[in-house]
């Protein structure tokens, strides 16, 4: 068995558990609000347009979209109810995925529900109440099991619905199946996106063979197949939870961003941290700005983030005064605007670079942005998803007049084939990449500093910023990188042949950085 394969099976017991005890609960707990719901709607057609409307047009709404929007309102909420009532709760992970579920298996059922309430023969309706029912005994003795077999039908569709889309659940910071799916397209392993998608898809199509086996028994009044669907889904589902059966969480949670380099640096950190007892684990794929606001709000305990980042996006300045200046400065606001602790940085920078081919470059005569500034109107320039909506994109065209035929989003890791094939002209990397000097790219040199500094910084949650255990065990790591073993780091990941885990290059720079 080859190690990718290995690899990905040693982790399908956690990522499995966690995505049927999230798409288990979302239908659950849509089942629950929708059922009662479709049952007043079905008596009321004032309310049930509405109702319908409502749950289509959520129904529209993109499901990552969906799920990122529920982090900030719970953050809000969380920091509110600590205020208030002196409790909070975890913002990040679980809760956002399972609201934003639970809203996306709703229709289904509701609209399922309505149409075999309302397809119910009136006739049937009338003798049931000329032999004495109440309007609650028909629908519960005569209407609902009439109409079961087309609820039934909406509860498989939505079930397939929501474990597909849970796959989507790891930016927010739950542990899904997904985590094949995203952490393989940043480090291009694809057998962990095959596997992924392989292991949702084969997830659905057995709780849905089990659920039509619910529906059919349903239609046919049969107890053997209703009993045969209530064991089977008993057994798929208990199977699948085993794993978190006496688990306890862990002391410490390590976020990282979506790339390569993000995830080497939270597997060097979890191995520390292991290394010298303290439990750990990591939420990776979380976006720049969620990341942060979880570390601020306690929902990540350690991260990595970038000087120039926090500079220009969080802090909000604008000017330049220097690294020496920026690091003091920022590491004083984390402090008193967020209680986060600042460890130090740990020994490189990870700066936007633009990068050209060589050979267009040199045809060019491109050495500076000032000489692509002057091309720039017959180019397009990639980026990866934030970069053009970020405070330093700003700076770049202020500074230098930059304006481009075309901008193109990428994500990260097919920025680079993007320039290398031709597809758009220059790309804004970043500097630690390994693939720069791979592809032989060509570092369009920043000489008006539009630019901050971007040291990678070691931070701690404010709930940990006094843990001495912890700050000993990440103490070592500051200034313990440099640039050339973290552009190697990325690197294996990034080459086709011989190509390493993150885990497998965080082994590597563990073994070479400075003690």
């Amino acid at each position: 068995m080859s190690p990718a394969i290995a690899g990905a099976l040693a982790r399908l017991p956690e990522y499995l558990s966690q995505h049927v005890l999230l798409s288990v609960s979302a239908i659950v707990l849509g089942c629950l609000i929708s059922l009662p719901l479709a049952v007043v709607a079905a008596r009321s057609a004032m309310l049930r347009g509405p109702a319908l409307g409502i749950a289509s047009v959520i129904q529209t709404i993109p499901g990552l979209a969906l799920l990122a929007l529920f982090y900030p309102l719970l953050l809000v909420l969380s920091i509110f109810t600590q205020d208030t009532f002196g409790f909070t709760f975890r913002a990040l992970g679980f809760l956002p995925a399972l609201l934003a579920l639970m809203l996306y298996s709703m229709l289904p059922v509701l609209r399922n529900t309505i149409t075999g309430l309302t397809g119910v023969d009136p006739a049937i309706k009338t003798a049931a109440r000329a032999v004495g029912m109440t309007s609650w005994q028909s629908l519960l003795l005569v209407e609902l099991p009439l109409a079961a077999p087309v609820i039934m039908a909406g509860v498989r569709t939505a079930s397939v619905w929501v474990i597909g889309t849970a796959t989507l659940s790891t930016p927010v910071g739950q542990t899904s199946l997904g985590n094949y799916i995203f952490t393989g397209l940043q480090t291009e392993n694809w057998v962990d996106v095959l596997f992924g998608c392989v292991a949702a898809a084969g997830l659905a199509l057995v709780i849905d063979r089990l659920l039509a086996l619910a529906e059919t028994g349903m239609a046919q009044r049969s107890r053997v197949r209703l009993i045969a669907a209530g064991v089977g889904l008993a057994v798929v589902i208990g199977a699948s939870l085993l794993p978190l059966v006496g688990r306890t969480e862990t002391h410490v949670v390590v976020g990282t961003k979506s790339f390569e380099e993000q995830y080497i640096l939270g597997a060097l950190i979890q191995g520390r941290l292991m290394k010298d007892g303290i439990g750990a684990t990591r939420r990776d794929g979380l976006g720049s700005t969620v990341v942060f606001n979880a570390l601020a709000a306690n929902d990540v305990d350690v991260y990595v983030d970038y000087s120039g980042t926090i500079w220009a996006n969080h802090m909000k300045r604008k000017d330049m005064p220097g690294r020496a200046a920026v690091l003091k400065n920022m590491a004083a606001w984390l402090k008193d605007k967020r209680g986060i602790a600042y460890v130090g940085p740990l020994g490189f920078e990870n700066a936007y670079a633009f990068v050209m081919r060589r050979d267009r470059a040199e045809a060019l005569g491109i050495k500076t942005l000032s000489d692509l500034a002057l091309h720039a109107r017959g180019m397009k320039i990639g980026g990866d998803y934030e970069f053009f909506g970020r405070p330093e994109w700003k700076s770049v065209v202020k500074a230098y007049g930059m304006k481009f035929a075309e901008q193109r989003q990428f994500q990260a890791n097919f920025m680079y084939r993007a320039v290398v094939d031709g597809d758009v002209d220059v790309i804004a990397a970043f500097s630690s990449d390994g693939r720069i000097a791979q592809y032989d790219l060509q570092l369009v040199t920043d000489t008006k500093s539009a630019l901050p500094p971007y040291d990678a910084v070691l931070l701690v949650s404010p709930r940990h910023a006094n843990d001495g255990k912890l700050l000993s065990a990440l103490e070592p790591l500051v200034g313990a990188i440099d640039l050339s073993s973290m552009q190697r780091a990325n690197l294996m990941v990034d080459r086709e042949k011989d190509k390493k885990t993150p885990e497998q290059a965080a082994d590597w720079l563990e073994s070479v950085i400075k003690p």
